[in-house]
């Protein structure tokens, strides 16, 4: 596997520099000579199918919401001019994050371990979305004369899923096109690291941060990982050594202070992430009640109490617990989905949907909000209802398979057998498997039978996923 150690962590090339930009190298339209911001729009899409396809995710809505609005965040004052962004979340404890050309963000459960504040957290990622606008792989392969479009397709498919944990997969990939040679000069050079980190921190003041963010996480990591035998990818890929520390301590130092440092959002999205890995709910009860007993005002704690108090049945306890964080910030939507969470769980239903319509008064277009307001449509018996909100739920969230999925499971419930093939077509394309969304949308156009409009239309996209599973096709070659 030592070949395959640049990884996503390695992979930039989103779009040319903007003009603005200061003392920055010149790209001019050489890299998009190589591949058009359309192409790599397309290409980023049909490797993140393979990628999902080969990968555990985290399906939480609230950590993905949570990552999405962040990382936008970041986008908006960042060099990107394309921000068609997506997004996955991958189940890993281990530290990682990339960002992929086509716009792909990637980040594992592990960051939220690793970084200990938001501000922490949102360095990472400045400095991975610093290497697509600066478009560091694609001035890469431009040194490397100008590689072809379907080998360096190939060649980042095959990394996508080797980096996603399937190894066999992408050492095959890599090996058929015969690119396993040149795959140590896919790392980033010393020079690209440190504009990266430039970038990133330029970044990290514009959206609000404070850029001194950048070397803390830096100096802890060396910290915490200086004598392990394997180290985290993202160390492994994005060295960290005591000049880059002092680079940007050094520049993040020049920022005035005043930035956002951490968040109560960002701790509560932490514990979510910190129970979902604990060996039970129980131990990370335990955990959580100790940091209580240290500072009993820690909120972030009790939360994550009551969240592992509601994993482990005991409903009361999670219930005393969630008062005072209700009586504190009664229109906090965290920790009202909590309690929404506890209603179902407990059987209380009315008392659920109570919270939910005054949830969705304040949030009208809260993605979590939305989807467990479906959620709980269905456990009331009300699946044609519950399959017009996710309808309209993914027309918002049109590529994420999760949506997909809960709708088909609504379509199957209310008798919609034509709409049910549709969604699972929808569901098994966004994760890679294009023969099962093929087979699906042919059962739903036999049951279309004379409905010519219908047919016409599962026709068309039979032939869109024909063409999405060509290009992926290319890539593995």
């Amino acid at each position: 596997m030592n070949v395959l150690r640049p990884t996503l962590l390695t992979l930039a090339c989103l779009l040319a520099l903007p003009s603005h930009a200061d003392d920055l190298p010149s790209l001019g339209d050489a890299s998009s000579a190589i591949v058009s911001p359309q192409q790599e729009h397309q290409l980023g899409r049909a490797w993140l199918s393979l990628l999902r396809g080969n990968v555990s995710q985290l399906s939480d809505p609230q950590l993905k919401d949570y990552v999405e609005s962040s990382v936008y965040k970041l986008a908006e004052t960042s060099q990107l001019q394309d921000r068609r962004l997506e997004f996955i979340l991958i189940n890993s404890p281990d530290l990682n994050a990339f960002a992929a050309p086509g716009g792909i963000v990637g980040v594992n459960g592990g960051l939220f371990l690793n970084a200990q504040t938001e501000g922490e957290y949102a360095s990472v990622l400045a400095h991975e979305l610093a290497h697509l606008s600066q478009r560091h792989f694609a001035r890469g392969v431009e040194a490397q004369q100008r590689m072809q479009l379907p080998m360096m397709a190939a060649l980042l498919a095959g990394i996508v899923v080797a980096a996603a944990g399937a190894g066999d997969a992408g050492i095959a990939a890599i090996a058929g096109t015969q690119a396993a040679a040149i795959q140590e000069q896919r790392r980033f050079s010393r020079q690209n690291e440190q504009e990266a980190d430039r970038i990133g921190i330029l970044n990290l003041e514009k959206a609000g941060y404070d850029p001194r963010n950048m070397p803390t996480m830096f100096e802890r990591l060396m910290r915490q990982y200086r004598f392990d035998a394997k180290p985290p990818e993202f160390l492994l890929t994005h060295p960290v050594t005591e000049s880059r520390i002092a680079d940007t301590r050094n520049r993040a130092e020049q920022a005035p202070t005043g930035g956002t440092e951490d968040s109560a959002r960002y701790q509560l999205m932490r514990a979510r992430v910190q129970l979902f890995y604990e060996g039970t709910p129980g131990l990370a009860a335990k955990r959580f009640r100790a940091l209580l007993d240290e500072n009993p005002k820690l909120d972030a704690a009790r939360y994550g109490l009551a969240l592992a108090q509601i994993k482990g049945g005991q409903l009361n306890e999670a219930r005393e617990n969630l008062k005072p964080l209700l009586a504190k910030a009664p229109n906090d939507i965290t920790y009202n989905l909590t309690q929404i969470d506890l209603d179902i769980t407990n059987n209380r239903l009315a008392d659920a949907q109570q919270r939910v319509d005054r949830m969705r008064q304040l949030y009208p277009g809260n993605y979590p909000l939305r989807q467990v307001a479906a959620d709980l449509l269905l456990k009331q018996n009300k699946p044609a209802e519950a399959e017009k909100s996710l309808e309209a739920l993914v027309k918002n969230r049109p590529d994420d398979p999760d949506v997909w999925y809960d709708l088909a499971e609504a379509r199957g419930l209310s008798g919609n057998t034509i709409g049910l093939h549709q969604a699972r077509a929808e569901f098994f394309a966004l994760t890679g498997d294009f023969d099962q969304a093929l087979q699906q949308l042919d059962y739903a156009k036999r049951r279309a039978g004379n409905n010519f409009q219908l047919a016409s239309r599962i026709d068309a996209r039979q032939r869109e996923l024909l063409e999405q599973q060509r290009m992926v096709k290319e890539m593995m070659r």
